[in-house]
């Protein structure tokens, strides 16, 4: 039975003391093409209990799951392996029921957990501090932006153009309701990112200058130049970073010069979960900086008998604070995912993270000489750690399409990824990591030279 506590008188007072006429006026901001004009096509109006769960397993089986093929996407989102401890240890009672914080006395483990996970990410990501975790990447890159315009009391922000394009979406839908100018260029498909460019986008009224490390495509390159460049403005360099494993292998963004290094935390130890829930991770090179980050900061104390203790040292979100002095009402801590992150930290320790950035290093060079032998496919990168692009002289998504039939997951065809450029149509996208063997390497080669020779579909 269906349980609806509100009646339409309910309804419409709500309705009056907000100054809507009807629940539809407050949707009028998603798009029209987005919402729904009726049921969920494909699931049962009314069914027993039963029947919607033989249904729902139906619909499940034809997902293609990453465990049942050959898998090779990335793109922000990467398949590693999470050792049973990690499960094991967020679904004890007293951390997977736990929400947040509030009483210290209280709530000792849980501070304690949030305080060494932001020094694992600090020490990450080479900045001074970082907070307790953010919703996801894509929204601490746009808190990263406001805050850049906190600092700067500027309102223009430079993104590059090899910056994931969901992180460059959520900004400018972010920047629509804060007056922010959004300056954002197309991608282009070279060996090298095109950093002169960049710069040259860069003036006096420019809050920051967001890029990606890794970037899009894969490629590495120095952050200095572009940190200095910014900074001679008086801007703010914010990096991006979605594969948080890499940096077990190369320099943190905030040995360059960045002044926020923000990103995803997914890689270690969460799942791919078909998307989420996931984390944001968020930090600041200078600790003059601290009050004007988004979220929660915990901090080591003493009690009143001298013992080691935790707080919240810093909280500026909405719920904590008067809501005209909070820096976001959307910096959602993601505290079970954080446990799970700093969990799998601690199990590798930094030599364990060395050694895990080597395989997938390794492996993906693997695949790219293998790869680049095949007739048609080109590889781009001159630089990468465990994802990089390949051009394969036809459309790849319908490559992408094709070789999924066969259960072998190629990777991200940028056509998808950035639908509008027809000149990344023939760009795929692939990732490699630990959980990859060999053979998973040959099937995609094997698959893919097949796929090649046969050449457009009819």
């Amino acid at each position: 039975m269906r349980y609806l506590p509100l009646t339409d008188a309910d309804r419409g007072e709500m309705l009056d003391v907000i100054g809507a006429d009807s629940i539809d006026d407050l949707f009028v901001d998603v798009p029209e093409a987005a919402r729904l004009n009726g049921p969920i096509e494909g699931l049962p109006l009314h069914a027993s209990e039963m029947a919607v769960e033989k249904h729902m397993r139906r619909l499940s089986k034809k997902n293609l799951a990453a465990s049942d093929a050959a898998f090779f996407c990335g793109a922000g989102a990467y398949k590693h392996h999470v050792p049973a401890s990690v499960d094991h240890i967020i679904q004890r009672g007293e951390f997977l029921t736990a929400y947040t914080p509030y009483q210290p006395e209280i709530a000792q483990g849980t501070l304690q957990m949030l305080f060494e996970f932001q020094t694992q990410v600090a020490r990450l990501y080479g900045c001074a501090v970082a907070n307790a975790s953010m919703y996801d990447g894509s929204t601490a890159c746009w808190e990263a932006v406001a805050m850049a315009g906190r600092v700067t009391k500027r309102s223009r922000a430079v993104l590059s153009g090899a910056l994931h394009p969901h992180y460059a979406e959520v900004v400018k839908t972010m920047a629509k309701f804060t007056g922010d100018t959004i300056a954002d260029a197309k991608p282009s498909i070279q060996a090298e990112p095109d950093l002169d460019g960049l710069i040259a986008r860069i003036d006096e009224d420019t809050s920051c200058v967001v890029l990606q490390y890794p970037d899009i495509l894969g490629r590495i390159t120095d952050l200095t130049p572009v940190a200095e460049a910014a900074h001679a403005k008086g801007a703010l360099l914010i990096a991006v970073n979605t594969e948080p494993v890499a940096l077990g292998a190369i320099t943190p963004p905030g040995e360059m010069g960045a002044d926020i290094v923000v990103g995803e935390g997914q890689s270690i130890g969460v799942g791919l979960q078909f998307g989420g829930p996931y984390l944001g991770l968020f930090a600041v090179r200078d600790p003059k900086h601290v009050r004007q980050m988004p979220g929660r900061l915990c901090g080591e104390t003493t009690d009143a008998e001298g013992k080691r203790g935790f707080v919240l040292t810093l909280s500026t979100r909405e719920q904590h604070i008067r809501r005209e002095k909070a820096t976001s009402n959307i910096c959602t801590n993601s505290g079970l995912c954080a446990l799970a992150f700093s969990v799998h930290m601690t199990l590798l320790g930094e030599k364990g993270l060395r050694t895990l950035a080597a395989e997938n290093h390794r492996l993906a060079c693997v695949a790219a000489e293998r790869l680049a032998k095949i007739s048609g496919v080109s590889v781009l990168n001159t630089a990468f750690f465990n994802e990089f692009t390949v051009t394969l002289g036809r459309d790849a998504r319908t490559v992408v399409r094709n070789l999924a039939k066969q259960d072998v997951l190629a990777g991200v065809s940028l056509g998808r990824l950035f639908p509008n450029v027809s000149d990344l149509s023939q760009g795929l996208l692939v990732a490699v990591t630990e959980t990859t063997t060999e053979e998973d390497i040959d099937t995609l080669c094997s698959a893919l030279t097949t796929e090649l020779t046969q050449g457009e579909p009819a």
